[in-house]
């Protein structure tokens, strides 16, 4: 066993390197696809300093939970938060430390790649994504007073974008 454990831990590094660039790329691609078919919505975290794996996407004024259910019904795993969470309804330690908004928090969705993710994958979640989303802005209450509310701050700002 140790044996084996050996060679599988020397194969994996071997991989290592090429496996996250193909992985980074592959996240790159989801949040810059789902960052434009998804109005109100951002990415959490750095651009440079951060697992090539893992994706933080939130969606303003949406349940994260929410997301989830409807995402598990298309073959979609993804996550509200970490391992060491899970069953926690409330909004992720980790965000609330990096000072995300709190119309941002209920809406964090992450998403993990891993070696055998392909492109095809990531462009089937941003075929999915945006009907969830816009589903669930229908249904939330908060979503329609925050658009209310925003709505003459982004005219009279210009900014288009909500990445963060």
């Amino acid at each position: 066993g140790i044996v084996g454990m050996g060679k599988a831990a020397e194969i994996a590094l071997s991989r290592f390197a090429g496996d996250s660039v193909r992985i980074a790329h592959l996240r790159d691609l989801l949040e810059e696809l789902l960052l434009k078919s998804c109005p109100g919505s951002r990415v959490n975290g750095s651009g440079q300093n951060r697992l090539p794996n893992t994706s933080n996407i939130s969606f303003r004024y949406i349940e994260g939970e929410s997301i989830l259910v409807l995402l598990d019904q298309q073959g979609i795993c993804a996550s509200t938060g970490s391992a060491c969470t899970a069953g926690s309804s409330e909004p992720s330690h980790v965000l609330r430390a990096m000072k995300v908004p709190p119309d941002w928090l209920q809406g964090a969705v992450r998403f993990s790649l891993g070696r055998f993710n392909t492109d095809e994958e990531v462009h089937y979640v941003n075929q999915i994504v945006p009907s969830i989303v816009q589903r669930l802005q229908g249904l939330s209450s908060l979503g329609k007073l925050g658009q209310q509310r925003a709505e003459p701050a982004r005219r009279g700002t210009g900014t288009a974008g909500f990445r963060g």
